[in-house]
């Protein structure tokens, strides 16, 4: 099925796809894939080839365009752009507590474990297959898209023209562990970066989380503002515009009262929408998973932690941001994750992931692949990624500190742009 609608500058197509929840099993209960085509308004009659975005996360949906603008718009000069929600996010079979309700934490966490990258690129496939059956097609995947890139180019390489990745090369090898430890890490310097830059930060956070030490303080959802919740704002300091967005939330967060210190209402409204747990499960639920191959998270964010003290908030102690991390107890204190605790223990603890990365096919890869690497990317550690450039043949990267995690977000023309001129061997520019 499809449905077209009009954009400012661009015509956009709705398709819905049938896939087999376990493409190993046969017969298999069916999901629905949805992936939005879109041209630009000039090149509609034209038979252009496909470029299939693949968004970061895990658990986010394709990114819904407004207008010809960005890395759309340098895409659409010579691509047909499909926008595929993976499965469990946006509008494809979209994975929250109310539509797993119906079934035991042990069925949630089966269900959940067909969620990772490999059934994504098997989707993209099965959807090739049925728009582009006699040709291969071009990728571009941000952040965890980068990771189902790679996994694409590794499982399914006669199906690729040419990839591309922004923010998003993976290590092949390393458990979630070496991830975290990295990642600790670099978040330090991010908080160093924030409370450096924001001179009465540190004197506004301090006491924010003082007062939620000493007092209990509701959100306007009515879960419990916690001390460990306030340090998960963290996950905003390491994008373009994120550091801003933090600071100018925390400056209102404190207002003087008849009664003394209070929150201000306004701060308890917006608190929650800067973090997107609650709104896109899949995020929590499944986010360690990305790095497991045949080995068990066993909560790795949680387990390194300990080994950075100084995230261990006392009211004798400054307190740290953490970034992009799940830890268990966001399943008790998150109101969309609680149902859901017993299906992430189980997650956790499953040891049987397959493996993503087929290193030979890798070694001995085809596909031409330019991938732009931030040097300052606070979510994906960046000697790993040079670390996988060596392993990947064909592989060319773009090293730069010019972006944080998010530059495809904004200038993404020019990043796809020089990408583009450097898989075709043109000089950057």
């Amino acid at each position: 099925m499809h449905i077209d609608l009009t954009l400012s500058d661009i015509i956009a197509r709705k398709h819905f796809f049938s896939v087999p929840l376990d493409y190993q099993q046969s017969p298999s209960k069916q999901i629905t894939v949805f992936a939005r085509e879109i041209v630009s308004v000039e090149n509609q009659h034209k038979q252009l080839p496909y470029l299939v975005f693949f968004q970061g996360g895990p658990g986010f949906g394709a990114v819904r365009p407004i207008s010809n603008n960005g890395w759309i718009k340098r895409a659409l000069t010579e691509y047909r752009v499909l926008l595929l929600d993976q499965r469990g996010t946006g509008l494809s079979s979209p994975v929250n507590a109310t539509s797993l309700s119906y079934m035991s934490a042990t069925d949630q966490a089966d269900y959940l474990s067909h969620f990772r990258a490999d059934n994504i690129i098997r989707d993209a496939e099965y959807i090739r297959a049925k728009l582009s059956p006699d040709e291969p097609w071009s990728i571009l995947g941000q952040s965890f898209g980068g990771f189902c890139v790679l996994h694409y180019v590794s499982a399914a390489p006669e199906g690729l023209k040419e990839a591309y990745i922004t923010g998003g090369i993976p290590s092949l090898t390393r458990p979630a562990d070496d991830v975290y430890k990295a990642t600790y890490q670099r978040v330090i310097t991010k908080n160093n970066d924030f409370f450096n830059r924001f001179s009465d930060a540190r004197m506004l956070v301090d006491n924010l989380a003082k007062h939620l030490y000493e007092n209990k303080v509701y959100l306007a959802t009515g879960e419990q503002l916690t001390v460990e919740m306030l340090q998960l704002l963290g996950v905003n300091i390491g994008m373009e515009q994120g550091p801003e967005a933090v600071y100018y939330l925390l400056e209102q967060a404190l207002i003087d009262t008849p009664h003394g210190i209070d929150l201000n209402p306004l701060f308890l409204h917006q608190f929650s929408q800067f973090l997107s747990y609650n709104t896109n499960p899949i995020f929590a639920l499944m986010h360690e998973s990305i790095y497991c191959q045949n080995n068990a998270s066993s909560w790795a964010a949680h387990r390194v932690r300990a080994q950075f003290n100084q995230f261990n908030y006392r009211p004798d102690k400054p307190l740290l941001f953490t970034g992009e991390m799940i830890y268990p107890w966001m399943f008790a204190q998150l109101e969309a994750l609680i149902p859901l605790q017993a299906a992430a223990d189980l997650i956790a603890a499953k040891k049987d992931w397959p493996a993503l990365y087929d290193l030979e096919k890798l070694a001995n890869n085809k596909v031409p692949v330019a991938a732009a690497i931030y040097s300052n990317d606070m979510y994906v550690e960046m000697q790993y990624s040079l670390e996988t450039a060596k392993q990947v043949n064909n592989l060319k990267y773009w090293l730069t500190s010019e972006y944080e995690h998010n530059g495809i977000r904004m200038d993404g023309e020019r990043i796809l742009d020089k990408l583009m001129s450097l898989n075709r061997g043109h000089c950057l520019r």
